[in-house]
């Protein structure tokens, strides 16, 4: 393993410490103020200054991030609520949408509220307000390489209607600059389902400012959601803007590495910047939200295998993926760091 700039064997980093979580470690423990009473938590760290937070008790996203002692991840004003606080109507999501580094959203639907085939669906699902069951935290040597590894099983169904079970593991490394997260997701059910899911990644501030630029491979293709969204200016950032509308741009982003691509926030001036590593095959939509209001200032990538425009205009535009009884997807993403846009290339 590499850690502190050196090369390391297992027996070789057993000679300077104790007991291993004093480098690496995943540590459990319970929120106890306001909206957050009752969250489960589960602090990560892994020795590179790599530090971020699982949250069992929301569909097994990720809260807090930062890398030596730099916030990564953005939190929103709502907090990190319990998901007694869900609203499912109309943009009653906003009110216990922490945003943090990761959160899921789908699995029946996401995107705007709407009424399609008759149901009435709000924003971006339910799934990130479902608590995971089953949930185990494993910390272990694999040669020389020191494992931790979160593993939890988050179950979206309802009398009648859906059961799709999300079996998602989070994992990472001693030394390592990066997390990994995979997800396996099964009709239980009987009945074929709608199957909408995308991954809200959202970073903030000192990632995103405005010496922070958008790094992604030569050949993308960029278009607006909206007739204010600014093409030219997507990549590029500024001061927080009182009365910003927010904008969301659809990325057409070529492989790099086999099916596998990236999308890069760079802060130019800190010498620093984060990035999302997805597989192409597995995600046909890439989204970015820009949002640079007055607290409210994050920007959002987001791998998906839809638009987030609302199910109906999905399915309107002939879009809607359904899944299968008994059929399993599987999804895997990778979240970063790096120190200089040089260091793409070797995240492949």
């Amino acid at each position: 393993m590499k850690l502190y700039g050196k090369e390391l064997t297992k027996r070789e980093l057993l000679q300077y410490v104790g007991d291993v979580s004093q480098i690496a470690d995943a540590r459990e423990g319970v929120m106890t103020a306001g909206k957050s009473d009752g969250v489960r938590t589960i602090d990560v760290k892994t020795g590179s200054g790599l530090e971020f937070t699982v949250l069992p008790t929301r569909g097994m996203d990720i809260s807090w991030a930062s890398y030596q002692g730099k916030a990564l991840s953005f939190v929103s004003k709502a907090g990190v609520g319990h998901p007694a606080y869900f609203e499912k109507d109309g943009f009653g999501f906003l009110r216990n949408f922490f945003c943090g580094l990761l959160t899921t959203c789908g699995l029946t639907y996401f995107g705007a509220p709407c009424v399609d085939n008759g149901e009435e669906l709000g924003l971006h699902g339910r799934i990130s307000n479902i608590p995971a069951k089953d949930v185990c935290v494993e910390k272990f040597w694999d040669g020389d390489d020191y494992i931790i590894r979160i593993r939890g099983q988050v179950v979206e169904s309802s009398m009648f209607h859906e059961n799709l079970v999300l079996n998602r593991t989070i994992e990472t490394k001693m030394g390592s600059r990066s997390v990994k997260i995979t997800d396996h997701i099964e009709n239980m059910g009987f009945d074929e389902q709608p199957f909408m899911l995308l991954y809200h990644c959202n970073f903030g501030y000192p990632i995103v400012s405005e010496n922070t630029v958008l790094i992604e491979p030569d050949g993308v293709k960029v278009v607006a959601r909206d007739a204010e969204g600014d093409v030219p200016t997507h990549a590029e950032f500024q001061k927080p803007t009182h009365d910003y509308n927010e904008q969301v741009f659809y990325h057409d982003i070529p492989k790099v590495q086999g099916d596998e691509s990236f999308a890069s926030l760079y802060n130019q001036e800190l010498k620093l910047g984060t990035y999302v590593k997805f597989n192409r095959s597995q995600f046909s939509k890439f989204g970015q939200w820009k949002m640079m209001g007055e607290g409210d200032y994050v920007v959002g990538l987001e791998p998906a295998n839809a638009i987030p425009e609302g199910r109906d205009v999905v399915r309107k535009r002939g879009e809607l993926e359904m899944i299968q009884p008994g059929e399993v997807r599987t999804f895997e993403f990778e979240i970063g760091v790096i120190d200089t846009p040089e260091d793409l290339k070797h995240i492949f």
